[in-house]
Protein backbone atom coordinates (compact mmCIF):
# COMPACT_ATOMS: atom_id res chain seq x y z
CA UNK A 1 0.00 0.00 0.00
CA UNK A 2 1.50 3.32 -1.02
CA UNK A 3 1.73 6.29 1.33
CA UNK A 4 -0.89 8.24 -0.61
CA UNK A 5 -3.26 5.26 -0.64
CA UNK A 6 -2.75 4.78 3.07
CA UNK A 7 -3.57 8.42 3.75
CA UNK A 8 -6.73 8.11 1.67
CA UNK A 9 -7.82 5.14 3.75
CA UNK A 10 -6.98 6.95 6.97
CA UNK A 11 -8.97 9.98 5.90
CA UNK A 12 -11.95 7.76 5.06
CA UNK A 13 -11.87 6.19 8.53
CA UNK A 14 -12.33 9.48 10.38
CA UNK A 15 -9.73 8.46 13.00
CA UNK A 16 -6.23 9.83 13.58
CA UNK A 17 -3.23 7.79 12.39
CA UNK A 18 -2.23 5.14 14.91
CA UNK A 19 0.78 3.23 16.11
CA UNK A 20 -0.41 -0.11 17.49
CA UNK A 21 1.84 -1.75 20.08
CA UNK A 22 0.96 -5.44 20.23
CA UNK A 23 2.14 -7.27 23.35
CA UNK A 24 2.09 -11.05 22.93
CA UNK A 25 2.65 -10.52 19.20
CA UNK A 26 3.85 -14.11 18.61
CA UNK A 27 1.08 -15.82 20.58
CA UNK A 28 -1.86 -17.89 19.38
CA UNK A 29 -4.44 -15.09 19.54
CA UNK A 30 -2.17 -12.74 17.63
CA UNK A 31 -1.56 -15.29 14.87
CA UNK A 32 -5.18 -16.42 14.54
CA UNK A 33 -7.04 -13.14 14.94
CA UNK A 34 -5.07 -9.98 15.64
CA UNK A 35 -2.47 -10.00 12.87
CA UNK A 36 -4.93 -11.03 10.12
CA UNK A 37 -7.42 -8.52 11.55
CA UNK A 38 -4.96 -5.63 11.57
CA UNK A 39 -3.90 -6.53 8.03
CA UNK A 40 -7.51 -6.37 6.87
CA UNK A 41 -8.12 -3.07 8.65
CA UNK A 42 -5.07 -1.61 6.94
CA UNK A 43 -6.37 -2.74 3.55
CA UNK A 44 -9.87 -1.38 4.18
CA UNK A 45 -11.16 2.17 3.98
CA UNK A 46 -12.46 1.82 7.53
CA UNK A 47 -9.18 2.12 9.38
CA UNK A 48 -6.76 4.99 9.79
CA UNK A 49 -3.21 4.69 8.57
CA UNK A 50 -1.51 2.20 10.87
CA UNK A 51 2.00 1.26 11.82
CA UNK A 52 2.65 -1.55 14.26
CA UNK A 53 5.28 -2.56 16.79
CA UNK A 54 5.12 -6.16 17.95
CA UNK A 55 6.72 -7.32 21.17
CA UNK A 56 6.88 -10.56 23.13
CA UNK A 57 9.30 -12.87 24.90
CA UNK A 58 10.43 -14.41 21.59
CA UNK A 59 13.90 -13.32 20.42
CA UNK A 60 13.02 -12.26 16.86
CA UNK A 61 14.16 -9.45 14.60
CA UNK A 62 11.96 -7.45 12.21
CA UNK A 63 12.29 -9.99 9.39
CA UNK A 64 11.53 -12.94 11.65
CA UNK A 65 8.37 -11.24 12.88
CA UNK A 66 7.33 -10.28 9.36
CA UNK A 67 7.67 -13.91 8.31
CA UNK A 68 5.50 -14.99 11.25
CA UNK A 69 2.89 -12.32 10.41
CA UNK A 70 2.84 -13.37 6.73
CA UNK A 71 2.24 -17.00 7.65
CA UNK A 72 -0.52 -15.99 10.08
CA UNK A 73 -2.34 -13.91 7.48
CA UNK A 74 -2.05 -16.58 4.78
CA UNK A 75 -3.25 -19.34 7.12
CA UNK A 76 -5.95 -17.66 9.18
CA UNK A 77 -7.39 -14.78 7.15
CA UNK A 78 -11.02 -15.43 6.19
CA UNK A 79 -10.61 -13.26 3.11
CA UNK A 80 -8.54 -13.60 -0.03
CA UNK A 81 -5.02 -12.28 0.58
CA UNK A 82 -3.24 -10.30 -2.12
CA UNK A 83 0.46 -11.11 -1.91
CA UNK A 84 1.34 -7.61 -3.11
CA UNK A 85 -0.81 -5.98 -0.42
CA UNK A 86 0.59 -8.34 2.19
CA UNK A 87 4.20 -7.62 1.26
CA UNK A 88 3.57 -3.87 1.41
CA UNK A 89 1.90 -4.18 4.81
CA UNK A 90 4.68 -6.35 6.22
CA UNK A 91 7.18 -3.57 5.60
CA UNK A 92 5.26 -1.37 8.04
CA UNK A 93 5.84 -3.82 10.93
CA UNK A 94 8.57 -3.59 13.55
CA UNK A 95 9.46 -6.01 16.33
CA UNK A 96 11.15 -5.46 19.70
CA UNK A 97 11.87 -8.39 22.04
CA UNK A 98 10.87 -7.56 25.60
CA UNK A 99 14.41 -8.43 26.65
CA UNK A 100 15.55 -5.28 24.83
CA UNK A 101 13.86 -3.14 27.49
CA UNK A 102 11.54 -0.15 27.62
CA UNK A 103 14.00 2.15 25.87
CA UNK A 104 14.11 0.01 22.73
CA UNK A 105 10.32 -0.19 22.67
CA UNK A 106 10.02 3.59 23.01
CA UNK A 107 12.53 4.15 20.20
CA UNK A 108 10.66 1.78 17.86
CA UNK A 109 7.33 3.50 18.56
CA UNK A 110 8.92 6.91 17.92
CA UNK A 111 10.35 5.69 14.60
CA UNK A 112 6.98 4.28 13.53
CA UNK A 113 5.13 7.47 14.51
CA UNK A 114 7.57 9.48 12.42
CA UNK A 115 6.33 7.62 9.33
CA UNK A 116 2.81 8.99 9.86
CA UNK A 117 1.41 12.45 9.24
CA UNK A 118 -0.52 14.61 11.68
CA UNK A 119 -1.31 13.88 15.31
CA UNK A 120 -0.53 10.22 15.98
CA UNK A 121 -2.37 8.20 18.62
CA UNK A 122 -1.12 5.12 20.46
CA UNK A 123 -3.14 1.92 20.94
CA UNK A 124 -1.61 -0.79 23.13
CA UNK A 125 -3.09 -4.28 22.78
CA UNK A 126 -2.28 -6.55 25.75
CA UNK A 127 -2.60 -10.10 24.41
CA UNK A 128 -0.83 -11.47 27.48
CA UNK A 129 -1.61 -13.80 30.43
CA UNK A 130 -3.26 -12.19 33.48
CA UNK A 131 -0.05 -12.30 35.55
CA UNK A 132 1.76 -10.27 32.87
CA UNK A 133 -0.68 -7.35 32.76
CA UNK A 134 0.84 -5.25 35.57
CA UNK A 135 4.46 -5.79 34.38
CA UNK A 136 3.40 -4.74 30.85
CA UNK A 137 1.71 -1.62 32.22
CA UNK A 138 4.94 -0.80 34.02
CA UNK A 139 6.92 -1.26 30.79
CA UNK A 140 4.60 1.22 29.07
CA UNK A 141 5.15 3.77 31.83
CA UNK A 142 8.93 3.27 31.76
CA UNK A 143 8.84 3.73 27.98
CA UNK A 144 6.85 6.95 28.26
CA UNK A 145 3.96 5.45 26.30
CA UNK A 146 1.06 6.06 28.70
CA UNK A 147 0.01 9.68 28.19
CA UNK A 148 -2.91 9.97 25.75
CA UNK A 149 -2.69 6.28 24.83
CA UNK A 150 -5.48 3.71 24.84
CA UNK A 151 -5.00 0.17 26.10
CA UNK A 152 -7.00 -2.91 25.08
CA UNK A 153 -7.07 -5.67 27.70
CA UNK A 154 -7.89 -9.34 27.17
CA UNK A 155 -9.86 -11.44 29.67
CA UNK A 156 -9.94 -12.55 32.39
CA UNK A 157 -10.32 -9.30 34.31
CA UNK A 158 -9.40 -10.81 37.66
CA UNK A 159 -10.45 -14.19 39.04
CA UNK A 160 -12.71 -12.98 41.87
CA UNK A 161 -13.91 -9.71 43.37
CA UNK A 162 -10.74 -9.09 45.40
CA UNK A 163 -8.38 -9.65 42.47
CA UNK A 164 -10.57 -7.62 40.08
CA UNK A 165 -10.60 -4.65 42.47
CA UNK A 166 -6.84 -4.90 42.92
CA UNK A 167 -6.23 -5.20 39.17
CA UNK A 168 -8.42 -2.19 38.37
CA UNK A 169 -6.75 -0.13 41.09
CA UNK A 170 -3.28 -0.99 39.77
CA UNK A 171 -4.19 -0.12 36.19
CA UNK A 172 -5.90 3.11 37.25
CA UNK A 173 -2.60 4.25 38.75
CA UNK A 174 -1.27 4.54 35.20
CA UNK A 175 -4.35 4.81 32.96
CA UNK A 176 -7.63 6.65 33.37
CA UNK A 177 -10.75 4.51 32.94
CA UNK A 178 -11.50 6.38 29.70
CA UNK A 179 -8.23 5.00 28.28
CA UNK A 180 -9.03 1.36 29.10
CA UNK A 181 -10.87 -1.01 26.75
CA UNK A 182 -11.69 -4.44 28.24
CA UNK A 183 -12.44 -6.55 25.21
CA UNK A 184 -15.17 -9.16 24.74
CA UNK A 185 -15.03 -10.32 21.14
CA UNK A 186 -18.53 -11.83 21.41
CA UNK A 187 -19.98 -8.31 21.55
CA UNK A 188 -18.09 -7.36 18.39
CA UNK A 189 -20.09 -9.84 16.35
CA UNK A 190 -22.83 -8.59 14.03
CA UNK A 191 -25.39 -10.96 15.56
CA UNK A 192 -24.76 -9.68 19.09
CA UNK A 193 -25.23 -6.09 17.97
CA UNK A 194 -28.32 -7.16 16.04
CA UNK A 195 -29.99 -7.85 19.39
CA UNK A 196 -30.16 -4.09 19.98
CA UNK A 197 -31.68 -3.55 16.53
CA UNK A 198 -34.28 -6.27 17.01
CA UNK A 199 -35.24 -5.09 20.45
CA UNK A 200 -35.40 -1.35 20.05
CA UNK A 201 -36.08 -0.71 16.35
CA UNK A 202 -39.13 -2.93 15.93
CA UNK A 203 -42.61 -2.35 17.28
CA UNK A 204 -43.20 -6.09 16.86
CA UNK A 205 -40.67 -7.11 19.55
CA UNK A 206 -40.18 -4.16 21.90
CA UNK A 207 -43.61 -4.43 23.62
CA UNK A 208 -43.26 -8.19 24.31
CA UNK A 209 -39.67 -8.17 25.60
CA UNK A 210 -40.56 -8.79 29.26
CA UNK A 211 -41.76 -11.31 31.85
CA UNK A 212 -45.37 -11.12 30.64
CA UNK A 213 -44.52 -12.72 27.30
CA UNK A 214 -41.11 -14.37 27.74
CA UNK A 215 -40.92 -17.66 29.64
CA UNK A 216 -37.16 -18.14 29.83
CA UNK A 217 -33.90 -17.34 28.04
CA UNK A 218 -31.01 -19.61 27.07
CA UNK A 219 -27.48 -18.49 26.25
CA UNK A 220 -25.61 -21.55 25.02
CA UNK A 221 -21.97 -21.56 23.89
CA UNK A 222 -20.64 -25.14 23.67
CA UNK A 223 -17.18 -25.67 22.16
CA UNK A 224 -15.73 -28.73 20.42
CA UNK A 225 -12.20 -27.56 21.20
CA UNK A 226 -10.14 -29.10 24.00
CA UNK A 227 -7.36 -27.35 25.93
CA UNK A 228 -5.07 -27.27 22.87
CA UNK A 229 -1.98 -26.97 25.02
CA UNK A 230 -3.29 -24.10 27.18
CA UNK A 231 -3.29 -25.92 30.53
CA UNK A 232 -1.10 -23.29 32.19
CA UNK A 233 -3.82 -20.69 31.52
CA UNK A 234 -6.89 -22.89 31.95
CA UNK A 235 -6.10 -24.90 35.10
CA UNK A 236 -6.34 -21.96 37.55
CA UNK A 237 -9.24 -20.35 35.64
CA UNK A 238 -11.81 -22.92 34.46
CA UNK A 239 -14.91 -22.56 32.32
CA UNK A 240 -16.85 -20.21 34.62
CA UNK A 241 -14.14 -17.58 34.96
CA UNK A 242 -12.99 -17.98 31.36
CA UNK A 243 -16.36 -17.79 29.63
CA UNK A 244 -19.32 -16.91 31.84
CA UNK A 245 -18.13 -13.76 33.62
CA UNK A 246 -16.39 -12.26 30.61
CA UNK A 247 -18.65 -13.42 27.75
CA UNK A 248 -22.03 -14.93 28.62
CA UNK A 249 -22.94 -12.37 31.30
CA UNK A 250 -22.11 -9.60 28.83
CA UNK A 251 -24.47 -11.10 26.25
CA UNK A 252 -27.11 -11.48 28.96
CA UNK A 253 -26.88 -7.73 29.58
CA UNK A 254 -27.60 -6.99 25.90
CA UNK A 255 -30.67 -9.24 26.07
CA UNK A 256 -31.97 -7.84 29.36
CA UNK A 257 -31.03 -4.14 29.39
CA UNK A 258 -33.55 -1.31 29.36
CA UNK A 259 -33.64 1.04 26.34
CA UNK A 260 -30.61 3.37 26.54
CA UNK A 261 -31.22 7.09 26.18
CA UNK A 262 -28.96 7.08 23.10
CA UNK A 263 -26.98 4.68 20.96
CA UNK A 264 -23.82 5.83 22.69
CA UNK A 265 -21.21 4.15 24.84
CA UNK A 266 -22.01 5.89 28.12
CA UNK A 267 -25.76 5.33 27.84
CA UNK A 268 -25.40 1.65 26.88
CA UNK A 269 -22.82 0.97 29.60
CA UNK A 270 -25.16 2.55 32.16
CA UNK A 271 -28.02 0.23 31.20
CA UNK A 272 -25.77 -2.86 31.15
CA UNK A 273 -24.52 -2.00 34.64
CA UNK A 274 -28.12 -1.69 35.85
CA UNK A 275 -28.70 -5.27 34.71
CA UNK A 276 -25.63 -6.43 36.63
CA UNK A 277 -26.82 -4.57 39.72
CA UNK A 278 -30.19 -6.35 39.46
CA UNK A 279 -28.71 -9.84 39.12
CA UNK A 280 -29.37 -12.14 42.07
CA UNK A 281 -26.14 -13.64 43.51
CA UNK A 282 -25.62 -17.10 42.07
CA UNK A 283 -26.96 -20.04 44.06
CA UNK A 284 -24.47 -22.97 43.88
CA UNK A 285 -27.48 -25.34 43.91
CA UNK A 286 -28.45 -23.87 40.51
CA UNK A 287 -25.05 -24.61 38.97
CA UNK A 288 -23.73 -27.76 37.29
CA UNK A 289 -19.95 -28.06 36.93
CA UNK A 290 -18.41 -30.69 34.69
CA UNK A 291 -15.06 -32.01 33.55
CA UNK A 292 -14.61 -34.01 30.37
CA UNK A 293 -13.19 -37.50 30.73
CA UNK A 294 -9.50 -37.42 29.92
CA UNK A 295 -8.95 -33.82 31.07
CA UNK A 296 -6.68 -34.90 33.92
CA UNK A 297 -4.45 -36.70 31.43
CA UNK A 298 -3.86 -33.50 29.45
CA UNK A 299 -0.24 -32.20 29.61
CA UNK A 300 0.13 -29.73 32.48
CA UNK A 301 -3.11 -30.75 34.24
CA UNK A 302 -3.04 -32.02 37.83
CA UNK A 303 -4.05 -35.67 38.31
CA UNK A 304 -6.62 -34.60 40.92
CA UNK A 305 -7.72 -31.37 39.20
CA UNK A 306 -11.06 -29.91 40.29
CA UNK A 307 -11.10 -27.39 37.42
CA UNK A 308 -14.40 -27.37 35.54
CA UNK A 309 -14.30 -27.59 31.75
CA UNK A 310 -18.09 -27.22 31.64
CA UNK A 311 -20.61 -25.10 33.48
CA UNK A 312 -24.37 -24.67 33.25
CA UNK A 313 -26.31 -22.38 35.54
CA UNK A 314 -29.57 -20.62 36.20
CA UNK A 315 -29.46 -16.95 37.08
CA UNK A 316 -32.17 -14.39 37.78
CA UNK A 317 -32.61 -10.66 37.36
CA UNK A 318 -34.63 -9.08 40.14
CA UNK A 319 -36.19 -6.09 38.44
CA UNK A 320 -39.58 -5.08 37.11
CA UNK A 321 -39.02 -6.40 33.57
CA UNK A 322 -37.50 -9.81 34.36
CA UNK A 323 -38.69 -10.90 37.81
CA UNK A 324 -39.44 -14.63 37.68
CA UNK A 325 -37.82 -15.24 34.27
CA UNK A 326 -34.91 -17.69 34.52
CA UNK A 327 -31.82 -17.21 32.37
CA UNK A 328 -30.03 -20.49 31.61
CA UNK A 329 -26.37 -20.32 30.60
CA UNK A 330 -24.20 -23.19 29.36
CA UNK A 331 -20.66 -23.50 28.01
CA UNK A 332 -18.00 -26.18 27.93
CA UNK A 333 -15.13 -27.78 26.07
CA UNK A 334 -15.03 -31.05 24.09
CA UNK A 335 -18.78 -30.95 23.51
CA UNK A 336 -20.86 -32.36 20.68
CA UNK A 337 -20.95 -29.17 18.60
CA UNK A 338 -19.50 -25.70 18.53
CA UNK A 339 -22.42 -23.26 18.74
CA UNK A 340 -23.16 -19.75 19.98
CA UNK A 341 -26.86 -19.13 20.38
CA UNK A 342 -29.29 -16.99 22.32
CA UNK A 343 -32.79 -18.45 22.50
CA UNK A 344 -35.79 -16.47 23.73
CA UNK A 345 -38.67 -18.81 24.66
CA UNK A 346 -42.09 -17.18 24.59
CA UNK A 347 -44.93 -18.18 26.89
CA UNK A 348 -47.46 -20.63 25.50
CA UNK A 349 -51.16 -19.71 25.24
CA UNK A 350 -52.95 -20.20 28.57
CA UNK A 351 -55.56 -22.54 27.06
CA UNK A 352 -55.65 -24.58 23.86
CA UNK A 353 -58.75 -25.05 21.74
CA UNK A 354 -56.93 -27.52 19.48
CA UNK A 355 -57.71 -31.25 19.71
CA UNK A 356 -55.32 -33.74 21.33
CA UNK A 357 -52.74 -35.09 18.92
CA UNK A 358 -52.84 -32.03 16.65
CA UNK A 359 -49.14 -31.35 17.23
CA UNK A 360 -49.30 -28.17 19.28
CA UNK A 361 -46.61 -28.08 21.94
CA UNK A 362 -44.87 -31.09 20.41
CA UNK A 363 -41.78 -29.03 19.54
CA UNK A 364 -41.80 -26.75 22.57
CA UNK A 365 -42.74 -23.06 22.75
CA UNK A 366 -42.19 -20.41 20.12
CA UNK A 367 -38.60 -19.17 20.05
CA UNK A 368 -36.62 -16.23 18.77
CA UNK A 369 -33.08 -17.49 18.20
CA UNK A 370 -29.91 -15.51 17.51
CA UNK A 371 -26.94 -17.45 16.14
CA UNK A 372 -23.78 -15.59 17.16
CA UNK A 373 -21.51 -17.60 14.87
CA UNK A 374 -19.70 -15.81 12.08
CA UNK A 375 -22.56 -16.62 9.67
CA UNK A 376 -24.90 -14.54 11.89
CA UNK A 377 -28.47 -15.85 11.67
CA UNK A 378 -31.82 -15.10 13.31
CA UNK A 379 -34.85 -17.39 13.44
CA UNK A 380 -38.41 -16.91 14.70
CA UNK A 381 -40.28 -20.20 15.16
CA UNK A 382 -44.06 -20.65 15.44
CA UNK A 383 -46.84 -23.19 14.90
CA UNK A 384 -48.89 -23.22 11.71
CA UNK A 385 -51.48 -25.47 10.13
CA UNK A 386 -50.31 -28.36 8.01
CA UNK A 387 -51.92 -28.18 4.54
CA UNK A 388 -54.72 -30.69 4.00
CA UNK A 389 -57.84 -31.91 5.80
CA UNK A 390 -58.12 -31.77 9.57
CA UNK A 391 -56.22 -29.62 12.01
CA UNK A 392 -52.61 -30.76 12.24
CA UNK A 393 -49.98 -28.25 13.32
CA UNK A 394 -46.31 -28.13 12.36
CA UNK A 395 -43.45 -25.97 13.61
CA UNK A 396 -42.31 -23.40 11.06
CA UNK A 397 -39.75 -20.60 11.15
CA UNK A 398 -38.88 -17.30 9.59
CA UNK A 399 -35.13 -17.09 9.13
CA UNK A 400 -32.65 -14.40 8.22
CA UNK A 401 -28.94 -14.86 7.52
CA UNK A 402 -26.47 -12.09 6.93
CA UNK A 403 -25.06 -14.16 4.06
CA UNK A 404 -28.29 -13.39 2.20
CA UNK A 405 -27.60 -9.65 2.18
CA UNK A 406 -25.56 -7.67 -0.29
CA UNK A 407 -23.59 -6.21 2.62
CA UNK A 408 -22.11 -9.55 3.71
CA UNK A 409 -18.67 -8.51 2.45
CA UNK A 410 -18.72 -5.50 4.76
CA UNK A 411 -18.92 -7.62 7.91
CA UNK A 412 -15.98 -7.19 10.24
CA UNK A 413 -14.88 -9.98 12.55
CA UNK A 414 -15.38 -9.32 16.25
CA UNK A 415 -11.77 -8.40 16.95
CA UNK A 416 -11.58 -6.14 13.88
CA UNK A 417 -14.70 -4.24 14.88
CA UNK A 418 -13.55 -3.79 18.46
CA UNK A 419 -10.02 -2.68 17.57
CA UNK A 420 -11.54 -0.11 15.22
CA UNK A 421 -13.91 1.07 17.97
CA UNK A 422 -10.96 1.49 20.34
CA UNK A 423 -9.17 3.64 17.75
CA UNK A 424 -12.25 5.86 17.69
CA UNK A 425 -12.45 5.90 21.50
CA UNK A 426 -15.85 4.16 21.42
CA UNK A 427 -16.53 2.13 24.60
CA UNK A 428 -20.00 0.92 23.54
CA UNK A 429 -19.04 -2.75 23.18
CA UNK A 430 -16.49 -2.79 26.00
CA UNK A 431 -16.77 -3.65 29.70
CA UNK A 432 -16.39 -1.13 32.55
CA UNK A 433 -14.52 -1.65 35.82
CA UNK A 434 -17.78 -1.07 37.68
CA UNK A 435 -19.56 -3.76 35.68
CA UNK A 436 -16.85 -6.38 35.99
CA UNK A 437 -16.51 -5.88 39.75
CA UNK A 438 -20.27 -6.28 40.20
CA UNK A 439 -20.21 -9.55 38.23
CA UNK A 440 -17.53 -10.96 40.50
CA UNK A 441 -19.68 -9.89 43.46
CA UNK A 442 -22.64 -11.80 41.95
CA UNK A 443 -20.37 -14.81 41.43
CA UNK A 444 -18.98 -14.88 44.98
CA UNK A 445 -21.37 -17.52 46.44
CA UNK A 446 -20.45 -19.95 43.65
CA UNK A 447 -16.71 -19.32 43.93
CA UNK A 448 -16.83 -19.75 47.71
CA UNK A 449 -18.86 -22.98 47.63
CA UNK A 450 -18.67 -24.60 44.19
CA UNK A 451 -20.58 -27.84 43.60
CA UNK A 452 -18.48 -30.91 42.77
CA UNK A 453 -17.42 -31.48 39.18
CA UNK A 454 -19.25 -34.22 37.31
CA UNK A 455 -17.67 -36.22 34.52
CA UNK A 456 -19.00 -36.09 30.98
CA UNK A 457 -18.02 -37.80 27.75
CA UNK A 458 -16.08 -36.03 25.03
CA UNK A 459 -18.56 -35.23 22.26
CA UNK A 460 -21.57 -35.06 24.60
CA UNK A 461 -23.70 -32.14 25.79
CA UNK A 462 -22.38 -32.17 29.35
CA UNK A 463 -23.29 -34.03 32.56
CA UNK A 464 -26.80 -35.48 32.82
CA UNK A 465 -27.60 -33.10 35.70
CA UNK A 466 -28.13 -30.28 33.18
CA UNK A 467 -31.60 -31.67 32.42
CA UNK A 468 -32.69 -31.40 36.06
CA UNK A 469 -31.31 -27.86 36.14
CA UNK A 470 -33.53 -26.62 33.32
CA UNK A 471 -36.62 -28.79 33.97
CA UNK A 472 -39.49 -28.50 33.15
CA UNK A 473 -37.95 -26.81 30.11
CA UNK A 474 -35.48 -28.39 27.69
CA UNK A 475 -32.21 -27.22 26.17
CA UNK A 476 -32.56 -25.93 22.61
CA UNK A 477 -29.25 -27.51 21.65
CA UNK A 478 -29.02 -29.87 19.93
CA UNK A 479 -31.51 -28.37 17.48
CA UNK A 480 -34.32 -30.62 16.25
CA UNK A 481 -34.13 -28.95 12.86
CA UNK A 482 -31.09 -27.61 11.05
CA UNK A 483 -30.79 -24.02 9.92
CA UNK A 484 -31.80 -23.49 6.33
CA UNK A 485 -28.76 -22.80 4.19
CA UNK A 486 -28.61 -19.49 2.34
CA UNK A 487 -29.21 -19.78 -1.38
Amino acid sequence: MTGSAARTKGQASGAAPHVVVLFGATGDLARRKLLPGLFHLCMSRLAPELRMVGTSLEELDDEGFRKLAAEACMQFSRRAVSREDLDNWLQTLRYVPQSSGAGALSAAVTEQAAQLEGEVRLLHYLSVPPKAVIPVIQILEDAGLVKGARVVMEKPFGTDLESAVALNAAIHEKFDESQIFRIDHFLGKEAAQNILAFRFANGLFEPIWNRTFIDHVQIDVPEKLSLEGRAAFYEPIGAFRDMVVTHLFQILAFVAMEPPTALASRAISAEKNKVFESMVPLDPHNVVRGQYRGYREEPGVSSDSDTETFVALKCEIDNWRWAGVPFYLRTGKCMAEGQRIISIAFREPPKSMFPPGCGIGLHGPDHLTFDLADESKVSLSFYGKRPGPGMKLDKHSLQFAIAETEAVRDVLEGYERLILDAMHGDHTLYTTSEGIERLWEVSAPLLEDPPPVRSYDVGSWGPNAIHQLIAPHAWRLPFDRAWRSAK
